[in-house]
């Protein structure tokens, strides 16, 4: 393997119109792509379709942590109150699902929160606090008015040449070969 294409660490195409970035998008899906990622100034409407991408899966670690605070919050009041420190008050019963409604509602806000927090940092894979992206020298442009697509080397299909024949067939503005 040529020391060339070991660093790399994808290609880059640059638009400056979103018609012809959001057509390239859907071009390179339909090419076959799996591993590629749009870097755009502002959010472009149905790109998320265009690219292939499913719903979010951070709902479902909302979900199991707020089910995992409710049940937490029946738990502990039940233990507390009718099992390890049971106290008549009032003749009303040691324990009841109604009386510690306060502590399962704010219990399961909690890790419902929490559950999204940790859900989003893992489907994310984050923390990371470097993308080889952010070391190409005209990235400062995708703030205001450029468009970005890139085809990962971690893709099966991934090619050097061929990658990069296609991407220059896509009509963006300028291609560069990304360094890892």
């Amino acid at each position: 393997m040529s020391e060339h294409k070991r660093d790399t660490y994808g290609i880059l195409a640059e638009f400056t119109e979103t018609p012809a970035f959001y057509e390239a998008v859907g071009k390179v899906k339909d090419a076959g792509y799996k591993k590629f990622d749009c870097f755009t100034p502002f959010p472009v409407h149905g790109l998320d379709g265009q690219m292939g991408i499913g719903r979010s899966k951070v709902p479902i670690f909302t979900a199991i942590g707020g089910v995992t605070g409710f049940c937490t919050g029946m738990l502990i009041t039940w233990y507390m109150n009718g099992f390890n420190y049971p106290l008549i008050v009032g003749g009303k019963p040691f324990w009841s699902p109604i009386f510690p409604f306060p502590i399962m509602y704010e219990l399961t806000i909690l890790l419902a929160a929490f559950g999204t927090l940790f859900g989003m940092f893992a489907t994310n894979l984050l923390p990371r606090h470097n993308h080889p992206v952010f070391e190409y020298e005209d990235y400062i442009k995708c703030g205001d008015d450029t468009f970005f697509l890139v085809i990962e080397k971690a893709d099966p299909k991934f090619d050097l040449e061929q990658t990069l024949a296609f991407v220059e067939s896509l009509g963006s503005t300028k291609v560069e070969v990304l360094k890892a």
